[in-house]
């Protein structure tokens, strides 16, 4: 279809209001279903999905009518499921940042079906007929059918972000690899291909294509057949989410704080929120649906009889008042750090001495004049000149010119701000620094910035040292100048290393295992499992030889010894645990572990078998500790790397299951411990599968609210090294690990708070091996 026809849709252009506020989530509200004319549902890092309906009246109240209570970290997609036989009020389908889809009846309000497959975050759901189509951090999109799974398909080779299902029943996928593909069954189609980076939000556009919201902050709208249509741009920060109405209204959300309204391409309409905007989809009517950071699900509208009235607008008018306050600058400064107008009343100390004061929502600069003693009024002060003319603007601050920058090796373009007043040899070291280039830039760098800005006879100033490096200006022709460039400084990543749990209480231990003992003795079922006077003995030597560290480099332990040890892990569950702390110490041993390895590489099984055993249900939190600390004190030798590489998978699955929801603070230092270990060992043999599940688990076990601050320091290194060192930066940046890194460094715990800093400045790194000037 021509781009012409979308003109010739009927399209109102009056200005949308806020209708209703609708509050009870307690952290950012992320996703939005419309169920039907009459209902909506919304999901939250919260941990919670909720339904609201509309109120009696009709006219603009939704109500909080259930709460639906099951994953154990932040939920982001959701589907709706039409009332049917199976759902006689409808379903939820709802998938969570834990890798667990939840498909819910909402008459009861009960999990109808728990569906298991994904190994990282659930991004995306879309309903095929009575199927679940789901996509997820893991490059797989998988189909569910009566609540098991039917199909997976690794859809794409990086992170898949968004699943959409055209009227025709094809699917699109939106993915990090800044691509968008269209499968037809099992087979892809279409790649469509022009964003500079990840594609977020997918949407049908009716009776046209496919729109796709990208990080690079733009939108585009695509026919089936793969043309590009139109693109959007407007947003000055990434763009998380699209939704299209049959009036041919487009409405977005971005990182920005803004849901913008669009026309023909042109947006029409920008509404700002106190916060990020997650997710906005429209309603039947043509009303908007927006999720916002601050928590608050809100309803914009442009019927009159809809809006809100003047107490609520006022109190909203408010509130985004302040937040924008509390992000506003001032010649550089934070305008909410601005004194008042009560400042003034203090006397300047010299002629001419200027003051910054704030005076409602601007900035405004006096003088003090020693004569008169007095301050005078000079004016509001803005960020930069303005001559009139439009500047272009980067990250709030307006400069003579920014440039597009190619860095090529898949990473999107960026940006290169520049004013005619600086050094443009300050300006080149200064962003090569923040990029993580090499300083070998600088000549093209400065030359292309010369060319473009009409200083070809530039003359560098001698006397010109960079801040960054302690050395003069490169001069085209002259001697090449080394220097050392200045690295970014972390507190605690990368980690090195694999730690251990090496101290046990043995007499505590030899004590229960003779209670249990006992027990099994007086049990004629299972009184064959019972360890004889012979066995007791040899087991007490073993104990004493563990004990022995100083004599470690000498002593043995037997293939008797192991054996009997195997014999114990037989015991019944409730029994398991203190013959998990010897085999744990065992380990450590220089010859135990080697009997031990001998032993895998025989029976590969037994190290699973145990696993499971010690997270079977009901959990018996003695065997989860035991168990984890045995297996992370596997990573002391590096014999045990390869069994470790191969069940990666099984063995984080197994513990993931029970441990990121423990309150026993031992296991959750103990699990963050494992998945440090991961970290490093992954890392080390450059696995970016591997890296992106331990990411994803230790992500998960960071937002905990009740996590142990040990525990959270461990995993948060975790993340930290795996960014830093490994492959899977841009994965933790979709991840939104700036929100995690945000709540670390706030915390009062100055080691959780050290490592939050370590991450966000890891974040702002970027590497590359090429420049392209555009």
């Amino acid at each position: 279809m021509a781009l012409g026809d979308l003109s010739s849709m009927d399209i109102d252009l009056k200005e949308y209001r806020l209708r209703c506020q609708l509050q009870g989530h307690e952290d950012d509200a992320r996703g939005i279903c419309i169920c039907g004319d009459s209902s909506i549902a919304t999901s939250s890092r919260d941990k919670t999905v909720r339904f609201w309906t509309l109120g009696e009246s009709q006219k603009c109240d939704y109500t909080l009518s259930k709460i639906f209570l099951g994953h154990n970290s932040f939920v982001g997609p959701l589907a709706w499921i039409p009332p049917n036989e199976e759902f006689p009020q409808g379903g939820i389908v709802s998938g969570g940042m834990d890798t667990f889809i939840f498909v819910w009846n909402i008459a009861t309000g009960e999990k109808v079906h728990v569906l298991k497959g994904h190994k990282m975050q659930v991004t995306g759901l879309a309903l095929d007929g009575s199927d679940v189509v789901s996509v997820s951090i893991d490059c797989t999109m998988r189909r569910w059918r009566g609540g098991q799974q039917v199909e997976v398909l690794e859809a794409h080779k990086a992170p898949i972000q968004a699943v959409i299902k055209l009227s025709a029943g094809s699917l699109v996928t939106g993915s990090s690899d800044m691509s968008l593909k269209l499968w037809t069954g099992k087979t892809c189609t279409h790649t469509f291909q022009g964003h500079a980076d990840t594609v977020r939000g997918l949407a049908v556009m009716p009776n046209l294509g496919i729109l796709s919201a990208s990080h690079d902050g733009s939108i585009r709208l695509w026919a089936v057949s793969g043309e590009l249509l139109l693109e959007m741009i407007g947003h000055t920060s990434i763009v998380y989410a699209v939704d299209a109405h049959v009036s041919g209204l487009i409405v977005t959300g971005s990182e920005d704080c803004s849901a913008k309204l669009w026309k023909d391409g042109i947006c029409v309409q920008s509404i700002e929120h106190p916060g990020c905007v997650w997710d906005a989809k429209f309603l039947e009517n043509g009303d908007i649906v927006t999720a916002c950071s601050d928590g608050v699900v809100r309803v914009w509208t442009i019927d009159n009889n809809k809006i809100a009235d003047a107490v609520e607008l006022d109190a909203f008018s408010s509130q985004l008042s302040h937040f924008k306050i509390s992000r506003k600058r001032v010649g550089g400064l934070k305008l909410e750090d601005l004194p008042g107008l009560d400042s003034l009343k203090t006397p300047g100390t010299s002629n001419g001495q200027t003051k910054i004061v704030r005076e409602g929502d601007n900035g405004v600069a006096y003088s003090w004049n020693m004569r008169e003693q007095r301050w005078d009024k000079i004016g509001e002060v803005v960020d930069g000149p303005d001559d009139g003319m439009k500047r272009p603007v980067l990250n709030g601050t307006q400069y003579d010119y920014v440039f597009d920058v190619d860095i090529g090796d898949g990473e999107p373009v960026r940006k290169l701000p520049y004013n005619r007043s600086e050094n443009p040899y300050a300006v080149a070291d200064k962003w090569l620094l923040n990029e993580n280039l090499p300083l070998s830039y600088r000549q093209q760098i400065v030359e292309f910035i010369l060319q473009n800005t009409g200083q070809k006879d530039f003359t560098p100033d001698p006397m010109f040292r960079d801040p960054y490096t302690g050395s003069s200006a490169y001069t085209p022709g002259g001697p090449p100048k080394v220097s050392e460039v200045s690295k970014p400084s972390y507190k605690h990543i990368p980690k090195k290393g694999m730690l251990s749990f090496d101290t046990a209480q043995f007499d505590g231990i030899l004590k229960k295992v003779s209670e249990f003992n006992s027990t099994l003795m007086s049990d004629q079922v299972q009184q064959h499992l019972h360890l004889n006077e012979s066995d007791l003995s040899r087991l007490n030597t073993i104990v004493k030889t563990l004990k022995d560290t100083s004599h470690y480099h000498s002593s043995l332990i037997s293939d008797i010894d192991i054996a009997l040890l195997l014999k114990l892990l037989t015991w019944p569950l409730e029994m398991l645990f203190p013959v998990v702390d010897i085999v744990r110490m065992t380990l450590l041993h220089p010859d135990g572990a080697c009997k031990f390895h001998r032993l895998l590489l025989v029976e590969n099984d037994i190290l699973m078998d145990l696993i499971r055993k010690v997270t079977a249900n009901p959990p018996f939190p003695a065997n989860q500790l035991t168990g984890l600390r045995a297996v992370t004190n596997l990573f002391k030798n590096p014999f045990f790397n390869e069994t470790l590489l191969t069940y990666r998978a099984e063995i984080l699955d197994a513990f993931s299951s029970c441990c990121p929801s423990s309150s026993n603070k031992n296991i959750q230092i103990s699990y963050a411990t494992l998945l440090l270990n991961y970290a490093v060992l992954l890392i080390e043999k450059k696995d970016e599968e591997g890296q992106s599940q331990v990411l994803s688990a230790a992500l998960e076990m960071a937002e905990v609210e009740t996590i142990d601050s040990d525990a959270r320091f461990r995993a948060l290194v975790g993340i930290g090294s795996l960014m830093l060192e490994g492959l899977v930066r841009k994965v933790a940046l979709d991840f939104d690990v700036l929100s995690v890194a945000k709540v670390a460094k706030a915390s009062k715990d100055p080691k959780v708070a050290e490592i939050g800093a370590d991450i966000e400045l890891v974040a702002g790194l970027h590497t590359s091996v090429q420049l392209n000037f555009n």
